[in-house]
């Protein structure tokens, strides 16, 4: 088990949300952006000060909050729906539009640089 490991199963996801399994909210998916409102992080827990910190920098997505700071999505929902109420973020879930089919050039580039990876 590397220490890594060890440290995040210290704390239990039960713990970090007050017991609580659900959000406040049923506006996250997977790809809701949050961004910073307020910032203030007094008096918040060290996991919602880590959300915040996170945030800063610019809009992130619910699943990129939850892998940075290393927590299932359910758990990381819950927190985002926190500090959403206290007014610490603010959340766009507005997903763009699709408008028919993809841009072939766009598509072509991601592959391409997939190629080059390999």
């Amino acid at each position: 088990m590397t220490p890594h490991r060890r440290e995040r199963a210290l704390v239990r996801p039960h713990v970090v949300t007050g017991g609580r399994a659900h959000p406040t909210r049923n506006t996250f998916d997977l790809v809701t952006l949050v961004t910073v409102a307020r910032d203030q992080v007094a008096g918040l827990s060290p996991e919602k000060r880590r959300a915040m910190e996170l945030c800063r920098g610019g809009s992130l997505s619910v699943a990129e909050v939850a892998a940075h700071l290393g927590l299932p999505v359910s758990v990381t929902k819950v927190l985002l729906s926190d500090l959403v109420d206290s007014g610490h973020l603010t959340v766009t879930s507005d997903a763009p539009v699709a408008t028919g089919r993809p841009d072939r050039q766009l598509l072509k580039d991601v592959l391409d640089g997939l190629r080059a990876l390999v």
